[in-house]
C-alpha cells in the first residue's frame, strides 16, 4: 500500500490558503473516489481506497500544525509498517512559480517547515514528493502573510488544472511506482504535448 500525504495546517482559518494546497489536492483525490477521512486517537486523519483490484492507497493528513507534520506522519507509518519510499508527499513550494508542479524521487526540505519536520522524524530524505508551486510577488517581510492567505481568483484558475494533473500523477504512482510516475510525467512534458501549457511549460 502507498500512502499519499498532504501537508497543511488544520482548521477553518487555514482552509484553501496557499500553504494548504497539499490538503486541497488530497481532498479532491478523496472526492474523486468518494472517500471520507477517519478520525483517530493520533495526530492524523486518513482514508483508505482502491484504484483497481491491485492498487490500494491511503490518504493521510496531519492534524498537527505544519512544523510538526513529521510526528504525525511517522506515527501513521509505524502503525501501518510503511517505509519512506512507500509514501509520497504533496506540498506547497514558494520557490516554484505559480502554475508549475515538480514530482521528485527525493530531496532536501527546500526551506519548507513541514518537509523539514518529516525529514527529521523519518531520518531520511528518500521519499517521493510533488512540489506544488505557489510562488508569487509579495512585499519584503510579508512571506508568512502571503503563504497563509487564500488564493486569488486569478490563481485559482492556474492551480485547478495543476490539482487535476497532480491527482493523475498520484494515481500513476499508486499503480506503478515512483519510476512509472516520473516516466509518465516526462511524457506529459515532452515538447509538443498539448498539456504543456497546463503544466506551465
Amino acid at each position: 500500500m502507498r500512502a499519499i500525504v498532504g501537508l497543511g495546517n488544520p482548521g477553518k482559518r487555514y482552509e484553501n490558503t496557499r500553504h494548504n494546497v497539499g490538503f486541497m489536492v488530497l481532498d479532491k483525490f478523496a472526492e474523486k473516489y468518494n472517500l471520507g477521512y477517519k478520525n483517530t486517537e493520533f495526530d492524523y486523519v486518513f482514508s483508505e481506497g482502491q484504484i483497481d483490484d491491485t492498487s490500494g492507497f491511503y490518504l493521510v493528513k496531519p492534524t498537527t500544525y505544519m512544523n510538526m507534520s513529521g510526528v504525525a506522519i511517522s506515527s501513521f507509518m509505524r502503525t501501518h509498517n510503511l517505509n519512506p519510499e512507500d509514501i509520497i508527499v504533496i506540498y506547497d513550494d514558494l520557490n516554484l512559480e505559480m502554475g508549475r508542479i515538480r514530482p521528485r524521487r527525493s530531496g532536501n526540505d527546500g526551506g519548507h517547515n513541514g518537509v523539514r519536520s518529516l525529514i527529521g522524524s523519518l531520518q531520511s530524505e528518500m521519499f517521493p514528493r510533488i512540489r506544488f508551486g505557489i510562488g508569487g510577488k509579495f512585499e519584503k517581510g510579508k512571506m508568512i502573510d502571503y503563504v497563509l492567505s487564500r488564493f486569488a481568483d486569478s490563481e485559482i484558475k492556474l492551480i485547478e488544472p495543476q490539482i487535476s494533473i497532480s491527482i493523475e500523477l498520484l494515481e500513476q504512482l499508486v499503480i506503478g511506482g515512483i519510476q512509472h510516475m516520473l516516466d509518465y510525467y516526462s511524457k506529459m512534458t515532452n515538447p509538443g504535448n498539448s498539456q504543456n501549457s497546463i503544466l506551465g511549460l
